[in-house]
C-alpha cells in the first residue's frame, strides 16, 4: 500500500474564477446539508425538543423584531460600503460569483436554506451550550473568507451576537432565521442587480 507523504500536500488560495457555477452550488448545498445534520444531531444529543424548537411563533412581534434587526444590519452595511474602501469588505469574490447571475427565486432559496441550517446549528444547538458570545466567535471563525479583514470579521461577530440576543429576546428560533434570511436575500439581490448595472455600463 502506497504511503501518503503529507509534506507534499500544498494548500493554496482558490481564486473564485476557478470555480464553475455547478461546483460552487454543490459545495454550498453540501456544506449546508452537513450543517443541518450536525445541528439536528447536537439538538437531539442535548435532549432538546426539536418540535418545540422549530415551532412557528404565535406572536407577530417575533417577525417584527426580526425585520427591525435585519433593517439595522442592512443600514449599517450600507454605511460601511459608502465610507470604507472596497478592498476592506472584499470576500475574495465569492458572493459575486454566487449571486451575480442568479435568478431571484434561486437567491431566495439559497438565503432560506442558509438561514435555516446555520441558525439551527449556531443559535439552536451551539448557543444552547455555550451562550451567544462564544457561539459568535465560532460563527465568525467559520466565515473564513472575511478573516483577512478585521472590520468584516468584527461585523460577522456582531451580527451573530445580535442574532443570538434576538433569539433570547423572542424565545423563537424563527426570529434569527427570518432576520438572517432578510439580510442574505437583500444582499444577494443588491449584488445581482448591481452587477447588471455594471455590465450595462460596459
Amino acid at each position: 500500500m502506497k504511503k501518503i507523504n503529507f509534506r507534499n500536500i500544498r494548500i493554496r488560495k482558490v481564486d473564485p474564477g476557478e470555480l464553475d457555477d455547478s461546483m460552487l452550488l454543490v459545495n454550498l448545498y453540501l456544506t449546508q446539508a452537513i450543517t443541518f445534520i450536525l445541528g439536528i444531531s447536537i439538538v437531539l444529543f442535548q435532549s432538546q425538543h426539536l418540535t418545540a424548537l422549530i415551532r412557528l411563533p404565535e406572536r407577530l412581534s417575533v417577525w417584527g423584531w426580526a425585520a427591525l434587526f435585519a433593517a439595522g444590519v442592512l443600514v449599517f452595511d450600507w454605511l460601511i460600503a459608502r465610507w470604507v474602501p472596497e478592498e476592506v469588505t472584499d470576500d475574495g469574490g465569492i458572493n459575486k460569483k454566487l449571486f451575480g447571475r442568479r435568478p431571484l427565486w434561486h437567491i431566495a432559496v439559497i438565503s432560506f436554506i442558509v438561514a435555516v441550517c446555520e441558525e439551527l446549528l449556531f443559535r439552536g444547538a451551539i448557543q444552547h451550550a455555550f451562550g451567544p458570545y462564544w457561539t459568535s466567535i465560532l460563527f465568525a471563525a467559520i466565515h473564513i473568507r472575511y478573516l483577512r479583514h478585521w472590520l468584516m470579521t468584527g461585523m460577522v461577530f456582531a451580527i451573530s451576537y445580535g442574532l443570538g440576543k434576538l433569539y433570547l429576546l423572542t424565545g423563537s428560533l424563527w426570529a434569527p432565521i427570518a432576520a438572517h434570511f432578510i439580510i442574505d436575500f437583500v444582499m444577494g439581490c443588491l449584488i445581482r442587480y448591481r452587477k447588471d448595472e455594471e455590465d450595462g455600463e460596459g
